[in-house]
């Protein structure tokens, strides 16, 4: 029973690719209701029908990115669902650009997504999450961070980073206030994974991050599964304030 998720609710953001898809895939398979959410509705029903075959899977194409998506998402999940157990934030998005040149349009858009929408949820579906959670199976928050919040990146990445950085302090914060309100907060600081977010990078350094990478690998959707049901089922009852780097090391690593 320590890893077993039957009769949850779970909302994944973000999750019809990359880190999201696979975080939805390990909680569906350990029997999870999954609400997958996205902008992109196309590839939230495409990966609904994959993941269909293993458990009980809701695509919801919706806009995260805005306070008002955040309110309206709020509201809906509510007129369908009295509790939630798991909610997982990891919709996000990046820019890089050099110091000089970095505009204002996509710091905003980053950070907006990365580091705002995270909080308004929280904030939105905060009655759901505690009427889900108790003293001895708490409601569970995993918000998705990054390596490149636990150190210093090569690429010109500053929103990113920063606002990575700052989910993982929010996630901190966050344990402490919803801690005694049965509502434990973690954060996952994933490394290199296949993800479109990552390709171009992947393309062009898997061989080299693969190198530098301690264990010899870049991560593989399992990596992901495994800590989102840790995190989120009985194993991890006990686990709150944590930021778990899910990177076979490679953030101890001084260059990369």
């Amino acid at each position: 029973m320590l890893f077993d998720l039957t009769g949850k609710t779970a909302v994944v953001t973000g999750g019809s690719r990359g880190v999201g898809l696979m975080a939805a895939r390990g909680l569906v398979a350990a029997g999870a209701r999954v609400y997958l959410v996205s902008r992109d509705a196309a590839a939230c029903e495409a990966a609904a029908v994959e993941l269909g075959t293993q458990g009980s899977v809701v695509p919801l194409g919706r806009d995260l990115s805005t306070p008002e998506g955040c309110a309206a998402f709020s509201a809906e999940l509510a007129s369908h669902e009295e509790q939630l157990h798991i909610l997982v934030n990891n919709a996000g998005a990046t820019w890089g650009a050099p110091l000089e040149s970095y505009p204002l349009s996509g710091w905003d858009k980053v950070v907006d997504l990365n580091l705002r929408s995270p909080f308004l949820l929280v904030q939105g579906l905060l009655p759901l999450l505690e009427r889900a959670g108790s003293a001895d199976d708490p409601a569970r928050i995993v918000n998705v961070g990054s390596i490149d919040g636990l150190r210093v990146p090569r690429m010109q990445t500053y929103a990113y980073s920063s606002s990575k950085a700052g989910l993982h302090h929010l996630t901190r914060v966050l344990a402490v206030e919803l801690g005694r309100r049965h509502i434990t907060v973690n954060a996952v600081a994933p490394g290199p994974f296949e993800s479109k977010m990552m390709a171009s990078t992947l393309a062009e350094q898997q061989d080299r991050l693969e190198q530098a990478v301690p264990v010899g690998r870049i991560g593989r959707a399992d990596d992901i599964a495994g800590v989102m049901v840790y995190l989120t089922a009985r194993a991890g009852a006990y686990v709150n304030g944590a930021v778990i780097a899910v990177d076979g090391g490679l953030s101890l690593v001084c260059e990369a």
